[in-house]
């Protein structure tokens, strides 16, 4: 084990004040704003359930929700993803990561969901034009081993969107750790995401950004090519007024399950793997909406060759239609 340097331990501190004030930083989702942020950029977590921070694979797209797996990407990786959403709506991520010294890596990406072209209105019904919403995020990123089995890291966010004649700009931080025993293959990860607030509001108030707090685990079982992985989310709230019920309280029962997400993969060989997930709240809020078919559920499959990875998922992620997400990356290093 290397010894441990003074920006390490700056760093590890960091992380564990995960446990203590965020619970008055992460505020309640509703009512905020820039909630695409919360739209999952990898096909593999997707495939999942949608929500997972602790899967340690060669896969730049995972990085996005946690930093800290940015450790486990190999050196000058690009990646790209791309998603299908509501009818005339896309969205997608870009990213780049390179290791700097032994220990570290640092990395840049961009997500944005495109909406199509929207008519401009006056109150009257007037035609006056038409305009593209907009929602983008560029971040940068660092990881750093803080030992054989800690890694910590940090994302910083500049968030923009732009819907006809309102804008709004904000800045957040993500703050990933990870530990990983490769002997057991076993992970868990804590995150707390989108910490910050509005620069420039769409109006004359400021909102609040989906700030959350998320922890989970993956596991391999025995010698079984097998590994689960749950994941739990919205760690700071947990009251009925959290959800969408069509005017029901929840029972405390229902609020506990509907902060989890499951996810199993068959890993077929050490190339190849199908998976699916469960993401309960997502399932119980579609349900709720109308759509009882595939709520909540989801599947998909990847393949990582040597420089070359992709994978493919789908899910349903509201009433109209089903989603797609692929992702491919592509490593540029000289030695593999």
């Amino acid at each position: 084990m290397h010894a441990i340097t003074k920006i390490q331990r700056s760093l590890l501190l960091l992380m564990f004040l995960l446990s203590s004030p965020f619970p008055m930083l992460l505020a309640q989702e509703s009512g905020s704003v820039f909630n695409f942020l919360n739209l999952p950029v990898s096909s593999h977590s997707t495939a999942l359930g949608g929500k997972n921070i602790s899967l340690i694979e060669d896969d730049i797209s995972l990085a996005i929700q946690n930093p800290a797996l940015l450790t486990g990407v190999s050196d000058k990786t690009v990646g790209f993803s791309f998603m299908t959403y509501m009818q005339g709506c896309n969205t997608g991520a870009a990213a780049y990561s390179q290791q700097v010294g032994k220990y570290g890596n640092w990395g840049v990406n961009a997500q944005f969901v495109g909406y199509g072209s929207t008519k401009e209105t006056l109150v009257t019904g007037e035609e006056v034009g038409s305009f593209k919403p907009l929602d983008l995020c560029i971040a940068g990123q660092y990881s750093h081993l803080l030992s054989d089995r800690w890694a910590g890291g940090v994302t910083a966010k500049f968030i923009y969107s732009h819907y006809g004649p309102y804008s709004s700009v904000a800045l957040a931080a993500d703050l990933g750790l990870n530990y990983y025993n490769e002997e057991s293959d076993l992970s868990f990860s804590i995150a707390a995401r989108n910490l910050g607030g509005q620069v420039k509001a769409f109006g004359n108030s400021h909102d609040r950004l989906p700030a959350d707090l998320e922890m989970g685990f993956s596991q391999s079982l025995g010698h079984a090519p097998i590994r689960i992985s749950v994941t739990m989310v919205d760690m700071t709230r947990w009251t009925s007024d959290d959800y969408f019920t069509t005017g029901k309280k929840l029972k405390t029962g229902s609020i506990i399950i509907n902060h989890f997400v499951l996810g199993a993969e068959w890993l077929i060989n050490d190339k190849f793997y199908v998976g699916m997930g469960y993401n309960f709240r997502r399932g119980y809020e579609m349900t709720a909406a109308g759509s009882s078919h595939a709520a909540g559920l989801s599947f998909g499959g990847g393949c990582n060759l040597k420089r070359i990875k992709f994978g493919l998922a789908y899910a349903k992620y509201h009433v109209s239609a089903p989603t797609l997400a692929f992702t491919l990356a592509y490593n540029f290093a000289k030695e593999q």
